[in-house]
């Protein structure tokens, strides 16, 4: 009977696992918790994940950021100025990376994004991070739930971080960025370190800023999600919502946070709350990659934002529906596409950056930096005392060539003209931005 049910193209297999064990199909294999990384694929996945080929051929998992080429002209006035400027002709050494990252200092257009209260980020990999993105000269954002989950102390996962990265902090560059959620907030998290006695050389020299975080790209419109063990889901269970839908027999459970509530005026009197009661710190807003992403970004620009963070839809996470992973929000070039960034005005860009290509061409559709989310996590993994430090001596490579082939010598030079679209005989920079919401 069962042969007879079978349709060509029907992802049938799926529907009998989801048969078999139910809720917990809804996610990825609870085994690979704590030890994969998880985001949107890069290339299209079939409805049951294998790879086969997407109804009506929309290609969900594609990226048109990849797609873009850098385009470099015949003629480079730029060049020649900065030939008579050096005296001799130009080369890529003579790229300057260094780039204000939402009111801090950086050595180079990078940050290191969010690591949260997994146990990735939350633990030993965190703190190789912490240490290697100071060195580096580059800032640094601490993820949401840490106090939440981890508690707020000296030997605290968030205080460690803090320390670690402090501790190998060069003079008059880098900072250290803290993102608060809804549970956060009811902990008090941005209030327990802006007065935490050791945070203070931090705060008092301007390297220290807290970011609103209202979303994520790997599961826009939903909060934090991690997988615990029966006695953690017990103690947490009057903070966060815990739910059996695993299908663990150990007992492992679901910890999902609360997303938060935000419409155009909530957030402007979040930012002016963090404005006036944190004002020595920097304001970061972080937004998921949603269809009113430029929206959302000019409001918390208007409103005083130092920096907004988009996360596109690649953006890695630790755990998510596999739904969100592959079919929810828009992707990272898509959301550079629609947001207008003001003069002066900061915008960072996080999901799937690892090398100087995706960098640069991000900077080319807008952005002032992109953050190392997964790629610093592997990084740190191979390597707890280079590993980051090598793959971005990398990148800044491929980025100094990358920006000198098309003339320029900043990242802030680069514009949408240095790239070119397979896909539309146009130029970029003539097409439309500012699409629909």
């Amino acid at each position: 009977m069962s042969g007879a049910l079978e349709a060509p193209g029907f992802p049938a297999d799926a529907v009998r696992a989801r048969a078999r064990v139910g809720t917990a199909e809804v996610f990825p294999a609870a085994d690979g918790y704590g030890t994969r990384l998880f985001g949107a694929a890069p290339e299209p996945t079939g409805l049951d994940g294998s790879g086969g080929p997407q109804p009506s051929g929309v290609e969900i998992g594609g990226d048109w950021l990849d797609s873009l080429r850098l385009a470099p002209p015949v003629f480079m006035p730029r060049r020649l100025e900065k030939l008579i400027d050096l005296g001799r002709e130009p080369s890529y050494e003579d790229v300057d990376l260094r780039t204000p990252v939402g009111g801090f200092a950086s050595q180079l257009p990078l940050y290191l994004s969010a690591f949260g209260s997994t146990r990735a980020g939350s633990g030993d990999l965190g703190v190789a991070a912490a240490r290697q993105a100071a060195r580096l000269g580059i800032p640094m954002v601490i993820g949401e739930n840490m106090v939440p989950v981890h508690g707020y102390g000296s030997r605290s996962a968030l205080l460690e971080r803090v320390a670690a990265y402090a501790e190998h902090l060069a003079d008059g560059v880098g900072g250290v960025v803290v993102q608060q959620s809804t549970e956060d907030a009811d902990s008090e998290v941005w209030n327990l370190l802006y007065s935490d006695p050791g945070s203070r050389p931090l705060r008092d020299s301007g390297r220290l800023g807290f970011e609103l975080k209202t979303g994520q790209g790997a599961k826009p419109g939903l909060g934090g999600m991690t997988v615990v063990g029966a006695a953690e889901a017990e103690r947490l269970a009057g903070r966060f919502t815990v739910r059996d839908l695993l299908g663990e027999p150990a007992g492992r459970r679901l910890r999902s946070a609360t997303p938060g509530t935000f419409t155009e005026e909530i957030l402007r009197q979040q930012l002016r709350f963090m404005r006036n009661n944190f004002p020595l710190a920097r304001t970061w807003v972080k937004f998921h990659p949603g269809r009113d992403v430029a929206r959302a970004a000019a409001t918390a620009w208007a409103a005083g934002a130092d920096a907004v963070t988009v996360d596109g839809a690649e953006g890695g996470t630790g755990w998510a529906p596999r739904v969100f992973l592959d079919r929810v929000g828009l992707p990272l070039g898509e959301c550079l596409r629609r947001i207008e960034r003001p003069p002066g005005a900061a915008l960072l860009a996080s999901g799937r950056m690892w090398e100087g290509g995706r960098a640069v061409r991000a900077l080319a559709l807008g952005a002032t930096a992109v953050g190392l989310g997964r790629a610093a996590l592997l990084a740190v993994d191979e390597d707890p005392d280079e590993g980051l430090v090598r793959l971005v001596e990398a990148l800044a490579l491929e980025a100094r060539l990358l920006i000198s082939a098309v003339g320029q010598y900043r990242p802030a030079d680069l514009t949408p003209e240095d790239l070119w679209s397979p896909g539309d005989p146009a130029p970029v920079a003539a097409l439309p931005v500012g699409g629909p919401v």
